[in-house]
């Protein structure tokens, strides 16, 4: 799902600056709704497959939360979560355009500023600006640009993964090293040659 500018969004050139597909919500309240994604070089979203899987993991942990989709490309997990009634989302994306479609597509669905929030900006920097604690957090980084370390440091310098909250890291199935904190416990993985997925839960 990503591409970036200051190397740390989802998408870095507009191929197009009109839809060119669509993602679909799987289940919960805006189930089986199409959202417009644009053609953007480098925007992947997570299949319907992966999608499933990840929120078959996630069900004890999606109702109430305050969400984050840190590098949300289409926006697709935190519109998946939305659906499955979480409480709120912020997304951040950096490509201009990609945060405008994700923007009309809060509006799509109706959902007021209370329950969904676009910040068009470097995911880096945003984190060091954000002031509440998620309880489920969404990391699906650009591939080929490391952004993971820095990431998961920011995450957890800034206190932004709530005690018992629950983080998805999604990431190259090979070639891909990062740590996360000592309280962060491995409770999911999936891994293939092209994706690894992992959740964590962060421990008191």
């Amino acid at each position: 799902m990503k591409r970036g500018e200051k190397r740390s969004s989802k998408s870095s050139v507009t191929v197009s600056s009109k839809p060119s597909g669509t993602v679909r919500i799987i289940s919960g309240r805006f189930r089986g709704r199409k959202l417009p994604v644009l053609d953007v070089q480098g925007l992947r979203p997570t299949t319907d497959k992966n999608r499933e899987m990840l929120f078959s993991w996630l069900m004890p942990y999606t109702l109430d939360a305050r969400c984050l989709d840190a590098f949300a490309g289409s926006g697709g997990l935190g519109f998946e979560a939305l659906s499955r009634y979480g409480k709120s989302c912020t997304f951040i994306e950096l490509h201009k355009n990609a945060a405008k479609q994700v923007a009309e597509n809060i509006q799509l669905l109706d959902l007021s500023a209370q329950q969904a929030q676009i910040i068009q900006g470097d995911t880096l920097e945003t984190l060091n600006h954000l002031s509440q604690a998620y309880e489920l957090i969404f990391l699906d980084p650009p591939f080929n640009q490391n952004l993971l370390p820095q990431t998961i440091q920011r995450i957890d310098k800034n206190g932004l993964l709530s005690i018992d909250g629950v983080i998805y890291i999604e990431c190259e199935g090979q070639g891909v090293s990062y740590s996360v904190p000592g309280n962060w416990q491995l409770i999911k993985e999936k891994r293939s040659t092209q994706i690894l997925a992992r959740v964590y839960q962060r421990n008191s």
